[in-house]
């Protein structure tokens, strides 16, 4: 076995992560143009871009929402929504089951914001009846911030349960959304929604390079003076879209016209419903072939998404994580490695450019990989 491949390949090593993923030729091909960042034709490209966000998530202006587009990572759009929106005298409480939620609490003491976890453990939802609890009686709590699918272990929060609550209580409600944006519905009315956070190397199948937040407009004009950072300041990008469409600094120029082929490609595969059915599709028959090689899944059917999915190491003294991956590398796929603080586990993701065609090579490649590891589930 080759672990250090030297030679290229014909193709890309097929990724099943949860972003950044793999992506069209057509969307890699949108990168081989040059755009002036300051150009009227480049500026039209990100007025538009913001636009189509907004209607993807069944949203306008009209509504009184905005999308405002960051440079850099979804952590840098999760990052500015706390440095931006959270006043001096505010507090969050994060819902945290996953290390996205941990990540959360992780910015807000480092921009010395007060907060709270509540935790709940990594195989199950928050619970709304101890947000209930904490809201009302913690007067002190602003906003409440959770990630909708947490892909840790590929857990779905419950927004509308937990948004729902938050609302009753009238705080602010933050949702990172960044792996389920654009394959799994959101109802921003009936969650209560008052910024999502997503990526465009997720579901929409973009390259790395920016995130951007869906805001309620009237919560971030009463933002004024908040900002913590100057490059992370929200307001401050929204005003300079509004003033002149332009980014305030450089923008990720072939991201954005990656993400606009992006765009097109997902309307032409049918929205948000059909390229979730797809995702769907993928883990399905991903879950049912683990299976049958003797693969447990870490998490109930009944939170499991299926953006991501988390399975036991195999209870074989040969199995090695190292050994497992570098073997399926050598094969072309890409899988995850565990997150999860209390089991041994890996993950393997449905989303992206892939389709059950690429799911049933995996399976083979891991049947394959199985026998050469001389791991004893295939002879039970």
């Amino acid at each position: 076995m080759n672990m250090l491949t030297t030679i290229p390949t014909a193709k890309d090593k097929t990724l099943f992560t949860p972003g950044p993923l793999t992506t069209s030729l057509s969307v890699k091909q949108a990168m081989l143009r040059d755009a002036g960042s300051w150009h009227f034709e480049f500026n039209a490209i990100v007025t538009r871009i913001r636009g189509r966000i907004l209607k993807l998530a069944g949203l306008s202006r009209a509504d009184g929402f905005e999308c405002i587009l960051m440079q850099g990572s979804g952590t840098f759009g999760v990052e500015a929504v706390f440095a931006t929106c959270i006043p001096p005298n505010g507090k969050v409480a994060v819902l945290a089951n996953g290390a996205y939620g941990e990540r959360m609490a992780l910015m807000l003491q480092h921009a010395k914001i007060d907060h709270l976890v509540l935790r709940a453990p990594e195989n199950d939802v928050p619970d709304a009846v101890a947000l209930d609890y904490t809201l009302a009686t913690d007067e002190a709590i602003t906003h409440v911030a959770v990630v909708h699918c947490e892909t840790t272990t590929g857990i779905l929060n419950p927004l509308t349960a937990l948004g729902k609550v938050v609302k009753r209580h009238q705080r602010i409600f933050i949702v990172d959304a960044m792996s389920s944006f654009g394959a799994l519905p959101i109802d921003f009315a009936a969650a209560g929604i008052d910024y999502l956070i997503s990526s465009a190397n997720k579901c929409i199948e973009g390259v790395p390079g920016f995130s951007f937040v869906i805001a309620r407009r009237a919560p971030l004009l009463a933002c004024e003076g908040f900002a913590r950072s100057l490059s992370l300041d929200l307001l401050g990008q929204l005003k300079a879209f509004e003033k002149n469409a332009q980014f305030r600094y450089t923008p990720p120029t072939h991201s954005l016209l990656a993400f606009q082929q992006a765009l097109d490609e997902l309307d032409l595969e049918g929205g948000v419903p059909a390229r979730g059915a797809r995702y769907q599709h993928n883990h399905e028959v991903l879950v049912a072939g683990m299976k049958q090689l003797g693969f447990r899944v870490y998490l109930d059917s009944a939170v499991q998404s299926c953006i991501i999915t988390s399975f036991y190491f195999p209870d074989d003294a040969r199995f090695t994580f190292n050994e497992f991956y570098l073997r399926l590398s050598d094969k072309g796929f890409i899988i995850y490695p565990g997150k999860i603080s209390q089991a041994d586990t890996f993950r393997i993701g449905s989303i992206g450019r892939i389709f059950e065609s690429d799911i049933r090579a995996l399976l083979a490649a891991v049947s394959e990989t199985v026998t050469e590891m001389g791991l004893a589930m295939l002879r039970k």
